[in-house]
């Protein structure tokens, strides 16, 4: 299946066996991977109508996400409305798009808010996903962590978002790894498994490759860069390692994987330089909100205020685009 672009019927992945050899001489060169990421931002111009047209593909694509100690109900309410409206309807009228159905692609929320967030969302084409499994270290004990996944799915969480434990990851321990995500997948259900790998606490690039490998071996939807709370998040190199890996697994197995950036995207020149590297990368088909999300909430008011520039040719206050 050498064709990435090639169109493929199989369904969701459903993993495969442990493979060490497929990913144990897995040796990412860093420099050469820093040196085609900066290629990006000169390869291709988008300006004006193309580039309100790309911003509005990132709006569909983002998981506006609410993870603070001091979150409550009416703020979850008010990030749930954002995210079926996401622009005001005096700047729909100005791009002249008050009939598209535009929202972003989910909500993403702690397990208390659950509750809130599915009322709120309810008969909309929002997905509710869930952090889960000791959010964000991960080092609860194991069946507290399945449990979690259990309550989030009864709760209606159409999406589960764990974490890893690292200490797989930097011990070497890839069978543990594997059988740790399979497990969260088979407590996933139905509900689609998106996994956090938490990059910038992996050691170096190769580490993240195999990491990447293993997690789609054991079942994952979605592999994810970040929980937004390490020091570092979400970067073009760690993330365009993780996208090459999405690639071998669909020219080995036929299943697409999706890839979630999470953290460090708050801007919508760094956005569209992601939305680059996937077309280049991974083909068109990996343009859409099943597989591919932007993992942030201040990224909307960014790309509010760049579309506000281009129906008026001003800029406007940040603060009149809140989330929340």
């Amino acid at each position: 299946m050498s064709n990435i672009n090639q169109q493929s019927n199989l369904s969701r992945n459903p993993g495969t066996k442990f493979q060490l050899d497929k990913f144990t001489d897995i040796n990412i060169n860093r420099s050469a991977v820093e040196l085609r990421c900066a290629s990006y931002a000169g390869r291709r111009s988008v300006k004006k109508h193309q580039q309100a047209a790309w911003l509005m593909k990132v709006i569909s694509l983002i998981d506006l996400t609410t993870l603070s100690g001091d979150d409550t109900k009416a703020r979850v309410r008010r990030l749930c409305r954002k995210a079926m409206n996401p622009l005001s309807d005096s700047l729909k009228n100005e791009l002249s798009i008050e009939s598209l159905n535009l929202h972003t692609a989910a909500v993403c929320v702690y397990h208390d808010m659950l509750e809130s967030a599915k009322q709120t969302l309810k008969g909309s084409d929002v997905k509710l996903a869930a952090v889960s499994t000791g959010f964000p270290a991960g080092l609860s004990p194991f069946p507290l962590r399945l449990q979690e996944i259990h309550y989030s799915v009864e709760a209606g969480a159409d999406e589960i978002d764990i974490v890893i434990s690292r200490r797989h990851v930097l011990e070497g321990d890839w069978k543990a790894l594997y059988d740790e995500v399979k497990a969260f997948r088979g407590a996933c259900g139905d509900a689609h498994l998106k996994t956090i790998l938490a990059t910038g606490e992996l050691g170096n690039l190769s580490n993240i490759a195999k990491a990447s490998q293993v997690c789609m071996m054991a079942g994952a939807d979605f592999i994810k860069t970040s929980t937004g709370k390490e020091p570092t998040n979400a970067t073009l190199p760690v993330s365009l390692v993780m996208v090459r890996m999405i690639r071998d697994y669909f020219e080995q197995t036929g299943y697409r994987i999706g890839f979630k950036p999470a953290g460090g995207v708050s801007d919508s020149k760094t956005a569209l330089l992601y939305m680059i590297m996937m077309q280049e990368e991974l083909g068109r088909r990996w343009l859409e909100p099943d597989l591919f999300r932007f993992g942030a909430s201040s990224l909307l008011g960014d790309i509010e205020r760049q579309l506000d520039h281009f129906s008026s040719g001003y800029y406007s206050a940040s603060y009149r685009h809140p989330l929340a």
